[in-house]
């Protein structure tokens, strides 16, 4: 029987204070947790606004730092031209033309103002070059002016100086100078330049103009005599340049050939 009371207290005193799990009042009714702050909208609005006008103002003062830099290292801007009045373009255009007349080693192609004549040669081109290869540009200049006259079908008349050095002596004396580049071109007895004013005579077409009444081959003939080399070998001498008499037995220098033992082609050169 005690142990039965005992029993009863203890339940007794649990159910006077009831667990807070299976009070629905408790439950339902507690006091919410406390919420977490709200936003404070205008004070952010007002520290974005402070940033951005701290932003702005150092922008404005990192301007005028570059300003003033610029300022520093700038010069003087020059004043805008002048308009050029009727007079001074007349002026320029007679100095022009002045200019032109003057006599320089590398003259223009107008016939008019050419003062350099090649005699004997008022029927054909004339064209002093070297068929060497030391100097890879004058060869290639060379070899690019054989092609532009062989693509107009005319006769050239090629005076290798490598060949005879009697051509150098000709050419200087003509042109009156000491250093004389290659290739130079007469046409028609004429002077007209060197590789650079043929090859802008080809481009604009004022080349085929000035070869109008020159003589035509036959396109792909070659001499049969010298294979448009120009030079044979001495007839007299047969290219030794030792020639021997009947009276004196010893050697004398062949009078008909240059140095090289060499003739002009008497087919294609004559």
């Amino acid at each position: 029987m005690a142990d039965f009371e005992n029993r009863l207290d203890l339940s007794s005193k649990t159910s006077s204070s009831p667990s807070l799990f299976f009070n629905r009042s408790v439950t339902m009714y507690a006091e919410p947790k406390k919420a977490h702050r709200a936003l404070d909208h205008a004070g952010s609005l007002k520290k974005l606004y402070n940033s951005m006008e701290t932003m702005r103002s150092a922008s404005s003062s990192f301007k005028g730092k570059v300003k003033k830099l610029c300022s520093f290292f700038e010069t003087d801007k020059l004043p805008p031209p002048r308009n050029v009045s009727e007079e001074t373009q007349s002026l320029g255009k007679q100095l022009r033309q002045s200019k032109s007349m003057v006599h320089s080693k590398s003259l223009g192609p107008d016939f008019r103002v050419l003062s350099i004549r090649l005699p004997g040669t008022d029927d054909r081109i004339v064209m002093y070059l070297t068929s060497l290869r030391g100097v890879r540009r004058t060869y290639e200049d060379c070899y690019a002016l054989k092609n532009i006259f062989r693509g107009f079908g005319v006769w050239v008349d090629e005076r290798d100086i490598s060949m005879d050095s009697a051509y150098r002596k000709e050419l200087q004396s003509v042109l009156g100078a000491k250093n004389v580049s290659l290739p130079q071109v007469f046409i028609k007895g004429k002077y007209v330049g060197g590789a650079e004013v043929i090859k802008q005579l080809f481009e604009t077409g004022e080349l085929a103009k000035i070869l109008q009444g020159l003589p035509i081959r036959k396109p792909g003939s070659v001499c049969g005599g010298c294979g448009d080399a120009r030079f044979v070998p001495c007839m007299n001498c047969s290219g030794s340049r030792k020639v021997f008499h009947e009276d004196d037995d010893t050697p004398k220098r062949c009078s008909e050939c240059n140095e090289n033992g060499l003739i002009r082609c008497p087919n294609c050169c004559c």
